[in-house]
């Protein structure tokens, strides 16, 4: 990612814009490092006292901060009350002004919009759309594209988007007649002995709508491993959603959480939520994206989901939870595969990214990927999002002879 430098020998702090700040804090905004990964806490959010550390790393880490501001700094008893401390609270008062994120105070709080404390704050819609479309340029500038367009399928309708390609009209069929070939099937017979196997018409491509759950493995792992897996995840998240929203208008994605259980949740819940001490309850999350995608009337329907762990929770017909973290339980095991099953019966496709490769994992995704003809990738916190984006924008069912 490409990024603008700011000379230490320059006031450049003062016309540094809220978009421009925004993209260089935004994991910061996404929560990125801020749980204890060895205690992560489900319902943590970012304070406004980490936005200021986070504000402030990113201008001393891109030297924008003037060498004597940055020495007064560190010689201050009191960091907020330097002059670089005033600074970095007036770009969070900027951020707040400019409709970028929203202050939550508690009970009993109240004050600027600047100040610090355990107050917290939200993304409002408007940072979500912006962190969104700055993940889905960076991504899509990764793969070398700048634009998409519909879901190619191995279906033909005529009258579309020409291909080039020929075949003999069929009843049904748009008359886009090629002139040049139907004439050359009758010329030598004459019109009046013209046949319908005479017209020829040039082929289109049909471009499918598409219903997309994206399932999102929030189960401990994803951070526990010496590696923030879940922050990336999130980014592809927003990027999709951006690309889905300005580029496929009438598709539609929706967002779920799997851990001991299952829940759907909004763009901007998912962009500041958590990982929490949790188990993976695959079979709970492919139970709910179903009910979900079972509401859609679209041409395709299918999962991605992004995991890093194999199955090791299962919800019981009485609610309670079972569990157990080592290896693949048969019992857990059968209950997931017979979800899978499910949504091979429902045409369903099941696309997963593994950001791991243990043995186990790969034995389990296999199975789901030749039960329900979908596609597997192992992939890293680093190039998940340019295999997410690249397969959806070139999601292609095979022609079977």
């Amino acid at each position: 990612m490409k990024q603008t430098r700011y000379s230490k020998y320059e006031s450049e702090l003062e016309s540094l814009d809220s978009s421009e700040l925004m993209q260089m804090i935004q994991e910061a905004l996404l929560g990125a490092d801020m749980n204890d990964r060895f205690d992560p806490d489900p319902n943590a959010r970012p304070s406004m006292d980490d936005l200021f550390d986070a504000i402030l790393e990113a201008l001393v880490n891109r030297d924008l901060v003037p060498e004597q501001m940055l020495r007064e700094a560190l010689e201050s008893e009191d960091l907020r009350q330097s002059r670089l401390g005033q600074e970095v609270q007036r770009l969070m008062n900027q951020l707040v002004q400019d409709g970028f994120i929203r202050k939550e105070f508690e009970d009993g709080q109240g004050g600027g919009a600047g100040e610090g404390g355990e107050s917290r704050f939200e993304l409002t819609n408007k940072a979500i759309d912006f962190l969104g479309y700055k993940s889905l340029r960076d991504l899509m500038g990764g793969m070398g594209r700048s634009s998409a367009g519909s879901h190619d399928t191995r279906d033909y309708a005529s009258g579309v988007e020409q291909t080039g390609e020929l075949k003999s009209y069929e009843f049904g069929d748009t008359l886009n007649l090629d002139t040049t070939e139907t004439l050359k099937n009758v010329v030598h017979k004459g019109f009046s002995e013209m046949q319908e196997s005479d017209l020829v018409v040039r082929q289109s491509e049909y471009f499918s709508s598409a219903a997309t759950v994206v399932l999102l493995d929030c189960s401990h792992s994803m951070i526990l491993y010496g590696e923030d897996r879940f922050t990336p995840a999130k980014q592809v998240a927003l990027a999709l959603a951006h690309l889905i929203r300005t580029q496929y208008p009438g598709d539609t994605v929706k967002f779920v959480l799997f851990h001991d259980s299952a829940e759907v949740v909004s763009i901007s819940q998912l962009a500041q939520a958590q990982i929490g001490p949790y188990h993976t309850n695959t079979a709970e999350g492919l139970k709910v994206a179903q009910q979900l995608l079972k509401r859609e009337n679209k041409d395709m329907k299918q999962i991605v989901m992004i995991t890093d762990g194999k199955p090791s929770a299962l919800t019981l017909p009485d609610g309670r939870i079972y569990k157990n973290a080592y290896g693949l339980d048969p019992y857990v095991l059968g209950t997931t595969l017979r979800e899978v099953a499910n949504c091979r019966r429902q045409g369903i496709q099941i696309n997963t990214f593994m950001l791991a490769q243990d043995s186990d994992l790969i034995s389990f995704v296999r199975r789901i990927t030749e039960m329900t003809k979908g596609k597997a990738y192992f992939t890293t916190p680093y190039n998940i999002g340019q295999y997410v984006l690249m397969d959806f924008m070139k999601n292609k069912t095979k022609v079977v002879n």
